[in-house]
């Protein structure tokens, strides 16, 4: 039991040092590093470079940065550098297979920086998903969603697959399709729909609005519906728009078909 206590103690008076020197690097290496960000996004905002690029510059800086302090800290305690280098690069191959996804996920990353297909606080559809560009990351990128959830998708899927950047153009155009009788007169009917679409002073003037006969349905004349908004306006005029063709067909006589169910009583 001495020899044990007597080897634990020459151990902790040898290595010690060692620790407590590491654990000061690492610490303050930590510091150094957020500083290094702090003051290179400081660089970035003065020399007016794009906030998208900003992020994703920070973030690999602070990776690097962060790789070499762990190399530092192991050479502190004592692990020989070249040793550990050549650890690493034995071990590239095993780790790079293994990390095909995420390596791909960097690659997305940079494609993205580099062509740009969207910025943050664009609106945007990707890989099923709505939402406003939050954060582009190393590997992957944030949206808030419609309902303000957060959605997170690797960088390797959003460069590889389609994206529907609603921010670009400035404007959206809402697509409704609505349904009336028969029997209603054509002319009335785009009339009354038209009006709808001029009294509201989010739908544009240029490009024009637009209402066209689209189908003969079954049971219904369909006409389609295109009025012209800003991005930011598009939930309210789709919404308005619904609400005040239903208020308008009534007030003009129009019907809109739905399905009628027809009682049949039979004689005793």
């Amino acid at each position: 039991m001495e020899t044990y206590l007597e080897s634990a103690t020459q151990l902790l008076v040898e290595y010690s040092p060692k620790v407590i020197t590491a654990l000061a690097i690492l610490l303050i290496g930590l510091f150094v590093i957020k500083l290094l960000v702090g003051v290179s996004k400081k660089i970035m905002i003065k020399g007016k470079v794009d906030i998208t690029l900003q992020k994703f510059l920070g973030n690999l800086l602070s990776w690097i940065l962060k790789a070499l302090l762990i190399i530092t800290v192991i050479s502190k305690l004592g692990v020989p550098t070249t040793s550990f280098v050549a650890i690493i690069g034995a071990a590239g191959l095993a780790i790079g297979l293994a990390l095909q996804g995420s390596l791909a996920n960097f690659a997305g990353g940079v494609l993205i920086m580099i062509f740009k297909p969207f910025k943050i606080g664009d609106l945007v559809e990707a890989q099923g998903e709505i939402g406003v560009v939050k954060e582009i990351e190393i590997f992957t990128t944030k949206f808030i969603g419609l309902s303000n959830k957060e959605i997170i998708i690797p960088n390797a899927s959003l460069s590889n697959g389609n994206i529907v950047n609603y921010t670009t153009q400035g404007t959206r155009r809402v697509d409704l399709v609505i349904g009336v009788s028969y029997d209603a007169d054509i002319k009335q009917t785009k009339e009354v729909l038209m009006d709808v679409l001029t009294s509201n002073p989010k739908v544009l003037k240029d490009p024009a609005p637009g209402v066209t006969v689209s189908e003969l349905a079954d049971s219904s004349v369909n006409f389609a519906v295109r009025p012209w908004c800003k991005t930011e306006d598009y939930w309210d005029v789709y919404f308005e728009t619904t609400e005040n063709i239903k208020e308008a067909l009534d007030k003009a006589g129009i019907e809109i078909p739905y399905p009628h169910q027809v009682e049949i009583r039979r004689n005793a």
